[in-house]
């Protein structure tokens, strides 16, 4: 009988009325195989069981054939959506566009091909142990997914009661499915099946309803579970089996899907002939118990893939489960907005020699759905399409090409052609991918997710995302890799054989004559130029033109001329102050509507200044070619090597032959017609010459007159480029934009990021002609030009690089902005995609400032521009929040004490009209008496000062806010610059001068195991307000002697802050390094500091998620240090919309009660407060009023050292000047506290926690007049209507769990004793990947007794033995020596702080050593002292920012040594490229010589080794062999020739070395030499 009609309803009703009941079964015994794990211990310990977490590890037996069992949840007809968000409120900052996810994968193939239960057991074994890289929710047996691809297993089927005739392998498919458990959608489900298929032609053999066991899963995962059912179906004869009957399958699932699109939770996992998916919203532990079908040993296969995922968000959502149809993806593509509207519009060049009718298979992209799907949609359409699957993926995800020098010229030609065709899908990414026959896998350009694997013996290849997930025997072990970055490996199971990169590659380069094709390519460089004349225009001209455009002087002083100059964006301090562009009463251009999206947790972004070698600025003009036929017409481009083009390159582009080029005006009679009706003909125009061959569109706004105005070119361009999309038509053609708008990198980057292929802004040339005739630029015209040109591409680089993004032809069209302030209509139709939070102005208001403008311009007589103030402040210019007056009031009030001058101050501030805030007003209808309210002193604890670290101002200055901070119990904050430890004590006055709360940064300037123990609170500080997305410099004038020795540094070096943290690629990568914090501290709170944007609130829930106990939303508009101009104020959001998204997301996540929200940016008054309260807050952070306080008087010289008032200097005589006290700061927040208070009694709070989330007492004010009036603040302040009295906010922090580690439970009872004694100790036990951060708790206990000399060397000796897992003696302290005999993962070293680490290959392993990696990424981030010895290859960014730790190593990935700053490091063996980018301090000894083309030699100088250098490094040698038994060291100090290393010497340090052994005999020899070195300068 058939499976549907399934013999055990009566089981289905008695689970049905006890769900929770445990189900039991003589074939579904949950049978474990204990897997032994023998520790050398006392036996008085073993009922400690301390390897507790290692047992009972299931392995899954199956008795006789498998009983078919129905759905168990079947009988209760539920209504589903996908994803279950049905009952969201109206009105929510909450979309769903913005869910991440991040995850753990895994692999395993047999290379011969052999099919077996093994290795569908091993890949959920594997799946079993990344559980800590899942994700869980609310519920803690809820999960956010977990699922596996396997090759159908036919042997499985073929026992089955299926009701059919199984026809042989590969001759059927079977279609998983999840269906509504409503029977009427159910129903009508499978007879839309039947209907696709019937139009297909393909017969259907019947239904097999899946049995599961939902007996585990959490009440969120079933409630929404759907319904299980695999369909079976026949291939046709006339087909042949293999690809032939997949391409017929894929079209008839494309069929089905448009037919069932409306029908409730209707999905296809999987339809294939190959290859099965099973998957869900389960924990990785769940899934094999789930699905009853795992528990049948006829289940086997030879590939299995398996993925574990962590969302940011516990939205129900089965669909959305991993693994899609053909991959598993760990990682984020950040240019998918980008690529899916590319798709879309290359849907009108396609043509198929597979398809009769390619259009049923359209849209491609199935719907909006994850990136990953949008991923695996757009990679099975290119393999169904005649490219194989691995070359699909090549062209998905080419490795970094660009500026690859030593790549082969037959590979380069295969990447620039497809270039020609396609962007990259950018972002952090390891993906494994599988037709059922191959299996292939890769990391992204930057490898920024971590992928290991093992090959064995007897032919099987493990793949993980973390080694030592599934034990294997290491006699077995052939070989131990890492998946490289941009590097592919491929298994070919028909063929029984693994392929590597070089090989697959040179394979497809020599496929086709791309170097042939490629001279179809036009260089723009080649192209003639002659007769190209220009005739520059007179002053009046030029004044004018700039007025009618919206120019000011500041723009042109602080933009153009700066970047005419230097080549380079000018720098800002102090935060932007001024009004959003919806609330300034000034007419701002349509670019200020729109803020820079940046990566933050989810996704790093990337260092595009020393990581340059994987970005790329090239674009291509003229038609795109058919994706789908290689040939060499597909080339027939132009290539440009940079987007923004002289006048004379549009010259050269406007004269070319071969391509059909068109113009258009953007120029119309403002008096005869709308912007509207201009922009509706625009686009129609388009349309037209594009269909008559058109194929480069050229938008110019030249001309103008006093009756004729312009399109704004953002307008044009963003709407052309979306009217194009929807007519499958932008592929077709590129889109220059020659236009006197833009002028500041911010314009050009929106111009870019909504379409425009290349940018013409020829009144900035005009601008640089009249600057060098003025004499304000010294230089030619040509220099000028090529500056600013370099500056602006320099810095849409690192724009497109705060999300991650490498390439601008993956940056083009991305639409990587929000907007505040323009209304829904208007996005929808010119910016479509755009996120827009808060509505406001729409086009006709747009077209009025427009006229408006250029009324102003043609009747102004006055013959120069003016200053807007819109930087620092200018009387009766733009209106600056903090103006002088402002100033002297709040300083005065502080001073004297004096609360009544405090209120002159806030009555000021609270009156303007600059943020989302001032918009606000107050429901006081049920006020109290203000003596039944909290009192001041209880409300500053609440309080925080700002993250200034201790380099940007000066000693004086932070210590004196700590002390204010400590007096008043709030809590001050370090910022990322280290502490001096003299602090973590009170001092001889008893002043305690200890920051609560320590920062750990990119940098890790300063964060050793030391500090981190000091600390009230430790926050990551994941983006900065001021410049999110970016990393820092502090230039070597400014590293003064005490600021080096609190930064682990060298004084007069600079010291470079990464723009990510290289521990935190994603989201399970920030679980755990708040897991490794807690470790390190845990009494101390964990915060991580994020910066407000759209989707922050997604975010935030996977940071609550992940563990932390507070988080901060950081407004756009805080920040005390130096920044780009084009940050400042363009990147980020205001934090009421951050703040109000982010408690909104954790109440619909039910995670608000478990993490305390805090927030700043310019938070000024009571009244500040007050809002952010009943927005979420509980807790406030000032930086900019407490500043102003102790004597800043906003003169934004921050970044100069020039501070007058010795606040943000370190130079001895300016910081004489500094007259603040800590009484000034504590005045200022019992002032804040006392006006909150007021308003609290206004509102009829008597706590603060009362207060918390109320956003019902607030409401948008009335009589509103301007722009503001447009304004519409709904989705913050109507989210929830009702409240009674009552709002979710903080009520306790989860559990740490720290209880179930093995340090807890095994390493400090044991060494106990030993620590208070200073007793030696050695233990040995067995490790897996699941021992996660070992070592840290003890090395954190013994800090708290000993301080930061810890015990003295080798006190502590521990070896592990297996495979260990992240951070393996993360923030070890002097005294511990660990030795762990197999391998590491990732993190091994980080924060090392004394201690010692060895790592060697087990005596039992065949493998070598110096071929085989034992260590994975970024090893030793951030040490400050101690030594590793490692007996084999390490993975990427390899001692990453070593500020003192000495290493040996055997070989290093790519980007070793990054920003490194002191310590010394040996490799021997090779290295990866980028060796040495940005380390300022410290010396690398590298053997072998022709690893020097790997070194990026910005920063060093490559040098023989000297005599000294000879010693050191064999003492090092000497070292390796005597912890590790290395063969490799040993050959190489048997053999020893200097001539066989060089060595990599930072240039600034070696100068500051030398001048320190000059100054040897200075009173202090430090300053002396620091002051010579940089009054050199």
């Amino acid at each position: 009988m058939s499976s549907h009609q399934s013999p055990v309803n009566s089981v289905q009703s008695e689970f049905n009325s006890a769900k929770n009941a445990e189900f039991s079964s003589q074939n579904c015994q949950n049978l474990s195989q204990n897997i032994e794990f023998k520790a050398k211990l006392p036996s008085k310990l073993a009922k400690l069981n301390p390897f507790a977490e290692f047992d009972s590890m299931p392995h899954l037996h199956a008795s006789a054939k498998t009983k078919e069992i129905d759905n168990l949840n079947s009988a209760q007809p539920r209504e589903f959506d996908e994803p279950n968000t049905t009952h969201l409120p109206l009105h929510t900052l909450y979309e769903s566009k913005f869910e991440h996810d991040a995850c753990g994968i895994a692999a395993v193939a047999n290379i011969k091909g052999i099919a077996s239960y093994k290795v569908v057991q091993d890949a959920l074994q594997i799946l079993m142990q990344l559980e800590h890289r899942g994700g869980a929710g609310c519920e803690e047996n809820t999960g956010d997914g977990a699922g596996i691809l396997i090759q159908i297993p036919h042997d499985f089927f073929a026992t089955q009661e299926l009701g059919f005739e199984l026809p042989a392998k590969g001759d059927y498919a079977v279609a998983f499915m999840f269906l509504s458990p409503n029977d009427e959608a159910k129903e009508l489900s499978k007879k839309l099946f039947l209907e696709g298929l019937k139009e297909k032609g393909l017969e259907f053999l019947g239904f097999r309803a899946v049995p599961v066991n939902a007996s585990d899963i959490g009440p969120t995962a079933y409630k929404a579970m759907p319904y299980f059912l695999q369909a079976f179906v026949k291939r046709p004869q006339s087909v042949a089996a293999g690809i032939e009957f997949e391409r017929l399958l894929y079209a008839t699932r494309r069929v089905i899907e448009k037919k069932a699109f409306s029908v409730p939770k209707f999905y296809i996992c999987s339809f294939s002939s190959r290859t099965i998916v099973y998957k869900g919203m389960l924990l990785s532990t769940q899934l094999s118990e789930f699905y009853l079908d795992f528990k049948d040993v006829n289940v086997k296969s030879a590939i299995a893939l398996v993925h574990s995922r962590f969302s940011t968000n516990t939205f129900p959502s089965w669909e959305r489960a991993h693994p899609n149809r053909y991959m598993v993806h760990n990682g984020e593509i950040n240019t998918i907005q980008g690529n899916i509207g590319n798709i879309r519009a290359r849907e009108g060049l396609f043509e198929s020699d597979y398809f009769a009718d390619i259009k049923e298979l359209f849209p491609i992209i199935a719907k909006e759905s994850s990136d990953s799907a949008m991923f695996d949609n757009t990679l099975e359409f290119l393999a169904m399409n005649g490219r194989s699957l691995e070359e699909a993926f090549m062209m998905m995800i080419p490795e970094p090409w660009h500026k690859n020098k030593n790549i082969a010229p037959q590979k380069r030609a295969f990447y620039e052609y497809l270039s020609t065709l396609m962007e990259p899908w950018d972002g952090p990414a390891a993906i494994v991918f599988t037709d059922g026959v191959i299996m292939g896998a890769s990391l992204d350009r930057n490898g920024f997710r971590p992928s290991r694997y093992y090959l064995t013996k007897d032919d099987f290849l493990i793949l993980s995302s973390e080694t030592g997930a599934l034990k294997i025997d290491e006699k077995n072990i052939k070989a131990k890799k890492r998946l490289e970055p941009g590097k592919l490996l491929l298994v070919d199971t028909e063929k029984g054989k693994l392929i590597d990169d070089n090989e697959l590659k040179e394979k497809y380069a020599k496929a086709k004559p791309y170097e042939k094709w490629l001279k179809s390519l036009i260089r723009l460089e080649d192209l003639p130029f002659k007769d190209y004349k220009h005739k520059f225009l007179s002053k009046d001209e030029l004044v004018l033109m700039q007025k009618v455009f919206n120019w000011n002087y500041d723009e042109i002083k602080l933009s153009v001329e700066t970047m005419a100059k230097t080549g380079k964006e000018s720098l800002a301090a102090m935060g932007v102050d001024t009004p959003l562009a919806v609330l300034s009463k000034e007419c701002e251009p349509l670019f200020n509507y729109f803020k820079q999206l940046f990566a933050q947790v989810t996704n790093p972004p990337l260092d595009a200044i020393r990581e340059e070698i994987v970005t790329s600025t090239r674009t291509y003009l003229g038609r795109e070619g058919n994706l789908l036929k290689p040939n060499e017409f597909n080339c027939k481009r132009i290539k440009l090597s940079l987007p923004i083009i002289s006048n004379e390159e549009l010259f050269r582009i406007k004269s070319v032959k071969n391509f059909e080029v068109a113009e258009f005006s953007l120029l119309f009679d403002y008096e005869k017609k709308n912007l509207e009706q201009a922009l509706d003909e625009l686009f129609e125009s388009v349309e037209k010459s594009i269909h008559k061959g058109a194929c480069i569109i050229i938008l110019n706004d030249k001309g103008v007159s006093q009756k004729r105005t312009y399109i704004p070119s953002l307008l044009a361009v963003s709407g052309l480029h979306s009217y194009l999309v929807k007519k499958s038509l932008r592929t077709h053609a590129s889109i220059i934009i020659e236009s006197a708008e833009p002028r500041e990198i911010h314009h050009f980057a929106c111009l870019l990021g909504f379409g425009a292929t290349a940018i013409n802004p020829y009144l900035v040339y005009e601008s640089i002609n009249e600057l060098i005739h003025n004499g304000d630029l010294n230089l030619s015209y040509d220099e000028g030009v090529r500056n600013f040109i370099k500056a602006v591409s320099a810095g849409i680089v690192k724009i497109s690089s705060k999300m991650g993004v490498s390439t601008l032809q993956s940056y083009r069209g991305s639409k990587l902005f929000e907007c505040v302030g323009l209304s829904s209509n208007l996005v929808d139709k010119y910016f479509t995609a755009v996120t827009s939070k808060v509505e406001g102005i729409d086009i006709e208001d747009i077209f009025a400032e427009l006229i408006q403008i250029h009324k102003k311009a043609f009747s102004s007589t006055n013959g120069a521009l003016d200053s807007k103030g819109i930087h620092g402040f200018r009387a009766s210019k733009e209106e600056h929040l903090i103006d002088p007056l402002v100033i002297f009031h709040l300083q005065q009030a502080c001073r004297n004490g004096d609360y009544n001058e405090f209120k002159k101050y806030s009555a000021l501030v609270d009156s303007k009209m600059s943020n989302l805030r001032d918009l606000m007003d107050f429901d006081t209808s049920e006020a109290i008496n203000i003596d039944r309210v909290e009192s001041a002193q209880s409300i500053v604890k609440r309080f925080k000062t700002g993250a200034m670290s201790y380099g940007s101002i000066s000693k004086e200055a932070h210590e004196c806010l700590a002390i204010a901070m400590n007096r008043l119990g709030g809590k001050s904050n370090c910022g990322e610059g280290g502490e001096d430890e003299a602090r973590f004590f009170k001092d001889i006055n008893g002043l305690d001068k200890n920051s609560a709360i320590k920062q750990v940064a990119s940098g890790r300037f300063g964060v050793s195991i030391n500090y981190l123990v000091n600390a009230k609170e430790i926050q990551i500080k994941v983006a900065q307000g001021a410049k999110p997305g970016e990393g820092g410099q502090l230039p070597g004038f400014k590293v003064y002697p005490w600021i080096a020795r609190a930064r682990h540094s060298t004084p007069g070096v600079a010291l470079i802050s990464p723009p990510p943290h290289h521990d935190i690629y994603s989201i399970e990568d920030l679980a755990q390094l708040i897991f490794d914090l807690k470790n390190a501290n845990n009494k101390a709170r964990i915060s991580v500091k994020l910066v407000s944007e759209a989707g922050v609130g997604t975010v935030a829930a996977g940071v609550a998620k992940a563990g932390a106990n507070c988080i901060l939303v950081s407004g756009y508009d805080g920040g005390t240090g130096a920044s780009p101009r084009t940050s400042i104020a363009n990147a980020g959001m205001p934090w009421e919309l951050g703040l109000a998204e982010t408690h909104q997301t954790l109440i619909l996540n039910k995670l608000r009660d478990r993490v305390r929200l805090e927030t700043d940016g310019k938070l000024m008054s009571g009244r500040d407060l007050a809002i952010a309260a009943l927005l979420g807050a509980e807790e406030f952070g000032f930086a900019t009023a407490p500043l102003i306080a102790i004597g800043c008087t906003m003169m934004r010289v921050c970044h100069l050292n020039t501070c007058p008032f010795g606040i943000a200097t370190q130079d001895g005589q300016l910081r004489e000047r500094f007259t603040g006290k800590p009484e000034f700061v504590e005045n200022f927040m019992l002032f804040v506290a006392q006006e909150l208070r007021e308003y609290m009694a206004k509102l009829g709070f008597v706590s603060v926690d009362e207060m918390i989330g109320r956003v019902d007492k607030l409401r948008q004010k009335a009589n509103l007049t301007g722009k503001a009036a447009k304004v519409n603040l709904d989705k913050i302040l109507k989210f929830l209507p009702t409240y009674n009295q009552t709002a979710v906010h903080f009520k306790d922090f989860a559990e740490s769990k720290l209880e179930k580690t093995i340090d807890y439970r095994v390493l400090l009872p044991l060494c106990k004793e030993a620590v208070q004694k200073e007793d030696n100790i050695k233990l040995a036990l067995e490790v897996g990947n699941s021992s996660r951060t070992f070592a840290t708790m003890l090395s954190s206990e013994l800090t708290r007794i000993y301080g930061a000399k810890g015990l003295k060397e080798d006190s502590i000796q521990i070896t592990a033995i297996g495979s260990a897992g992240n951070s393996f003696g993360a923030f070890l302290n002097y005294g511990i020596r660990l030795e762990i005999v197999g391998d590491s993962n990732d993190y091994l070293g980080k924060g090392l702080s004394g201690g010692k680490i060895i790592a060697k290959v087990p005596p039992n392993s065949d493998i070598k050593a110096d071929e085989n990696i034992i260590a994975g990424n970024a090893c030793l981030y951030g040490a400050t002292a101690g030594a590793v010895y490692l007996d084999g290859i390490a993975g990427e960014r390899f001692c990453v920012r070593n500020s003192g730790a000495k290493a040996v190593v055997l070989g290093t990935g790519v980007h070793g040594c990054e920003y490194m700053t002191g310590g010394v490091v040996a490799v021997l063996g090779d290295i990866g490229i980028n060796f040495a980018a940005g380390m300022s301090g410290g010396v690398a000894y590298i053997y072998g010589a022709h690893n020097k083309t790997h070194i990026n030699t910005e920063f060093v100088d490559i040098k023989e080794l000297t005599k000294a250098d000879e010693s050191e490094l064999k003492a090092l040698i000497s070292e390796h062999i005597s912890y590790t038994n290395s063969q490799k060291a040993a050959q190489i100090l048997a053999k020893f020739s200097p001539k066989d290393f060089f060595k990599v010497m930072p240039r600034d340090y070696a100068k500051m070395l030398e001048m320190l052994a000059l100054c040897k005999d200075e009173k202090e020899p430090e300053l002396a030499a620091f002051l010579k070195i940089t009054n050199g300068k």
